[in-house]
């Protein structure tokens, strides 16, 4: 009689000949190997990364046409049989106790999913942004942290995640659009109200080959992260903003200002710009006047939401609204 699995691990492949073996050696060796099953889906590799899974016995292997990542990780949650999936990607490092570990946390915590935090892998001179928002990734660390965070950007790598399976049929599953699968999700579970937290530990190597969708994707370009963030956002602010719709916005520059507008058109009405700019400083822009932090006084001037996202900055308004009685989450938020 076959024993169910614990953790089905899902891990998409896509020409991965050069990194393949590794990867999956490191999921294959954990330390509670066997209460895994390891779905890999070849998605149309044309490179020999087909022969050579064909060749292993210790997986589950489905082949389909070249269609992206998302009919992938489809393909294989639809054979899935444990009640826990975990991701991985072709080209990462899972250490051995990865899964046991975040089944032991996320069950002993109640959590719907759980990541871990991640050793960068990659060259940190030549690849300092990936390398960034993999150290910010890892200070976004506890439930709140998270839960708080998450209009920034991604606070979850991808292929770090173990969740309950359950949370696909009750709160959605992956969608393919014009952004980021992973992302999209995140924000609607979190909407929905599930408990995403981390084991503070290092458990994965995420490398950073070229390749990377985060690099070639058109996806992960900006502006399509904020139009797709507004409405999420949005629906935050109401529930959130004592003074809603009415809310201010920290950047008056062009960037801020697109980002507002998506704003606006989720039914939000800006009634303020703060720029340290002295040249915009009392002008107004589409007819809302733009004032200096120095004008503010209080969280009874309204809230605010921070679109200023350059390195260094985000820290620094932070803390400027701190001293003035602003508390984040409930009286101003970072967004960029």
């Amino acid at each position: 009689m076959q024993t169910e699995p614990t953790v089905s691990v899902i891990l998409p492949v896509f020409n991965g000949q050069p990194y393949i073996q590794a990867a999956l050696r490191s999921i294959l060796n954990q330390s509670i190997a066997n209460q895994i099953e390891c779905i890999v889906i070849d998605d149309g590799s044309t490179d020999g990364t087909l022969g050579w899974l064909q060749q292993q016995s210790n997986i589950t292997l489905i082949q389909q046409p070249h269609r992206g990542l998302v009919p992938a990780l489809l393909a294989g949650i639809e054979r899935a049989r444990g009640p826990f999936i975990a991701r991985m990607d072709a080209d990462d490092i899972s250490q051995p106790q990865r899964l046991a570990r975040q089944v032991a946390y996320l069950q002993n915590n109640r959590f719907d999913l759980v990541s871990c935090l991640v050793e960068f892998g990659g060259d940190r001179s030549t690849q300092a942004g990936y390398a960034h928002h993999v150290d910010w990734c890892n200070h976004v660390r506890d439930e709140a942290s998270i839960s708080l965070n998450r209009f920034i950007e991604s606070p979850i790598p991808h292929p770090s995640v173990l969740f309950r399976r359950e949370l696909l049929n009750r709160l959605g599953t992956y969608r393919d659009g014009d952004f980021p699968e992973d992302y999209d999700l995140w924000l609607r579970w979190l909407e929905a109200g599930a408990r995403i937290g981390k084991v503070p530990e290092v458990l994965l190597r995420w490398n950073d080959p070229p390749h990377r969708l985060s690099r070639n994707d058109a996806r992960y370009d900006a502006a399509s992260f904020h139009t797709h963030k507004a409405p999420f956002l949005a629906r935050w602010l109401k529930s959130k903003n004592p003074h809603h719709p009415d809310t201010m916005i920290w950047g008056a520059g062009r960037i801020a200002r697109r980002r507002a507008a998506a704003l606006t058109d989720a039914g939000i009405r800006i009634t303020k710009y703060i720029d340290i700019d002295r040249g915009k400083i009392g002008h107004f822009i589409d007819g809302i006047e733009v004032i200096s932090p120095d004008d503010l006084t209080g969280p009874e001037n309204g809230f605010v939401i921070s679109y200023v996202g350059s390195r260094g900055a985000r820290e620094q308004i932070c803390i400027a609204l701190e001293t003035l009685g602003y508390v984040a989450g409930q009286s101003y938020l970072c967004a960029a």
